[in-house]
């Protein structure tokens, strides 16, 4: 039967048409933007997800910056202990010179005076963004991780490292409480025996025996320098893999969540292409419907 007042083929086209455009929109949605999953109303458990993760991933960023500092920190000191053992072994050999007969231990001393001050200048200089490793008695620490753990509680770990001026410590000198250096601690700074300290020798009228004993001070201070600066290279090591292991960590991050929230833009293409097709052949279906109507009038006209 035939309605002029209800035309059931167009309700019906109508309502196809509808469901295409809505399909078709959705598509176009995920192909301009990416997403399969771009807001909580498409899959709320997937969104939510991602979105804790993107958060987690700029968190680790952040450690990653971190990570950084503490490695500037780090070859900043070790460059220090680095150039402390030279100078210290430079005041070595001029000990061992002095031992010769006949030698003027006071143009000697001048010379190991020069280097002092040079071990001085280091542990001044050896600070970076306000923090000096080779000087001091305190704990320092850089950021190493964010973890996550299994109740969804966040944590930020640290790598630390304790200062220790005591002679056979891992600082040049240490530091009074106003933050200026103390020239009387430290491996340098520490005396030794009755010939005083590395930083404060000075062997013009030492004898023979004291002569020996300046070199016993300053072979202990060279193993403590040379302690101090392997542990500085541990901590850099770990913190090259801590960086390391970041960065994939991040980037395993990213990828997770595209397989979470990423739309398949093969899949996509074709079914925009397959909706496209289908609201033509909607809209021509819905004009043959309407047509329909207009047929009854050639009923009157004859």
């Amino acid at each position: 039967m035939t309605s002029i007042l209800t035309n059931v083929a167009a309700m019906s086209a109508l309502q196809t048409l509808r469901g295409i455009n809505s399909n078709l929109e959705s598509t176009q949605g995920r192909v301009s933007s990416g997403y399969r999953v771009a807001e909580a109303k498409d899959n709320a458990a997937y969104w939510s997800i991602a979105t804790t993760m993107r958060s987690d991933n700029k968190a680790l960023s952040a450690v990653s910056d971190a990570l950084g500092l503490g490695a500037a920190k780090v070859d900043t000191a070790y460059s220090a202990l680095d150039s402390a053992i030279d100078i210290v072994t430079e005041i070595k050999a001029k000990i061992v010179a002095a031992t010769e007969k006949g030698v003027d231990k006071t143009k000697i001393q001048d010379e190991i005076s020069q280097l002092q001050q040079q071990l001085l200048s280091v542990a001044q200089s050896a600070s970076f963004s306000g923090e000096n490793w080779v000087a001091g008695n305190t704990t320092k620490s850089v950021v190493s991780s964010f973890v996550r753990d299994a109740n969804g509680e966040v944590s930020v770990k640290t790598t630390e490292y304790v200062l220790n001026d005591a002679s056979n410590g891992n600082v040049l000198f240490g530091m009074t409480t106003s933050g200026a250096i103390d020239t009387s601690t430290g491996i340098i700074g520490t005396s030794y025996a009755s010939v005083g300290s590395i930083f404060a020798m000075d062997i013009t009228s030492f004898s023979v025996d004291d002569i020996n004993l300046a070199l016993t001070s300053v072979e202990s201070g060279l193993s403590s320098l040379t302690k101090a600066a392997s542990q500085l290279g541990s901590i850099s090591t770990r913190i090259d893999l801590q960086e390391s292991f970041v960065s994939n960590l991040s980037d395993s991050i990213d990828s997770g969540i595209g397989r979470l929230v990423d739309a398949d833009m093969e899949e996509e293409s074709s079914k925009l292409t397959a909706l496209q097709t289908q609201q033509q052949l909607a809209i021509q279906s819905l004009s043959i419907a309407n047509s329909s109507a207009q047929n009854v009038l050639t009923l009157f006209q004859n």
